[in-house]
């Protein structure tokens, strides 16, 4: 007695790829799941930074003070004015890739080229600006002093405004010792992390200065920091164990240390896809100019390439105003 066999057979269209959810192709649709998954990623980010920066709130550095930075403009306080510039520029670059994507519905080539490459220029300027940045948040601008028990104290005179260390330490005839391969088990060079100046230093010359005191990270109830008096300053330099400048992942001039471990962290893997979105561009230009869409007569791939460039300056929106500006 032979078994009768059923088979079941698709008609050729609901399940061989060709059905189109909600109009999508499936590579906008693989992009918009890339783009929901690395969005619960950025929120997973910025929500650890929230409640660290709740939790340690009383300590945390007031951002106005830190990014006051403007290039040819060195000793201009101008808190934001970059940072907002930065902005801008990558919100403009999301404006010509609409462009460039418009061009490509109506297949206009050379447009389409045109706009393609202003997005890169704003690509590659908003990573210099990045780069230009972190270098004055490592470099730091007035320099502070750490206690035994981790607080960083800062410098100020009697009308609250910040010195830097260089315009009051003592010159001290006793050298720093430098380390080399004889005088110890193990080869260290410290010649990145050495301060430019020692703990005597500080101390001595915030003694022979009167009108010095030290501000601590502490912020009061109007976002200042807490200013000490002169005697309370000179006691608390008895519990200096650090001369600090700038910042980087162990401790930062500016405040609590988790501030620099999250301005490194975030800003540099938001800053890691702008620059591998700048990649993706440039190859998709490429291949605008060698005509490679107009032989197939779809610019689809200049709009999914466009739908990263997106979502990378929205999450430099949300970065911007959770880390800068709240």
């Amino acid at each position: 007695m032979g078994a009768t066999v059923t088979t079941t057979a698709t008609n050729g269209k609901t399940w061989d790829g060709g059905n189109e959810p909600m109009g999508a192709s499936y590579g906008k649709m693989m992009m918009w799941f890339f783009i929901v998954s690395d969005a619960l990623t950025f929120s997973g980010f910025l929500a650890a930074y929230g409640f660290s920066r709740f939790k340690f709130i009383e300590s945390w550095p007031i951002a106005d003070e830190v990014f006051n930075h403007f290039p040819f403009m060195h000793g201009v306080d101008a808190p934001m004015y970059y940072v907002a510039l930065m902005t801008f520029i990558l919100i403009f670059s999301s404006v010509t890739m609409v462009l460039a994507v418009d061009a490509g519905h109506h297949m206009k080539k050379t447009k389409v080229a045109v706009y393609m490459l202003l997005t890169i220029i704003g690509g590659f300027i908003f990573l210099g600006s990045q780069a230009w940045e972190w270098k004055n948040f490592i470099q730091g601008t007035y320099g502070a002093v750490e206690t035994k028990g981790g607080l960083i104290l800062q410098f100020v005179d009697k009308d609250g405004k910040r010195v830097a260390l260089g315009d009051f330490a003592a010159h001290l005839p006793k050298e720093r010792e430098q380390l080399t391969r004889n005088k110890g088990v193990w080869y260290m060079s410290d010649a990145h992390a050495t301060p430019n100046y020692s703990v005597e230093q500080v101390v001595e010359g915030f003694k022979a200065n009167p009108d010095l005191l030290i501000r601590s990270e502490f912020n009061t109830k109007d976002k200042t920091k807490t200013v000490l008096s002169r005697e309370e300053s000179l006691k608390k330099l008895n519990d200096v164990k650090y001369v600090v400048e700038g910042a980087n992942l162990i401790r930062n001039e500016y405040g609590h240390k988790l501030f620099a471990n999250f301005f490194f962290f975030i800003t540099g893997f938001h800053g890691f896809h702008v620059f591998t979105g700048v990649l993706i561009n440039i190859l998709i230009f490429f291949n605008v100019i060698l005509g490679t869409y107009e032989k197939r007569r779809s610019y689809e791939m200049v709009e999914k390439v466009g739908l990263y460039w997106h979502f990378v300056d929205l999450v430099w929106v949300f970065v911007f105003t959770f880390f800068y500006l709240v």
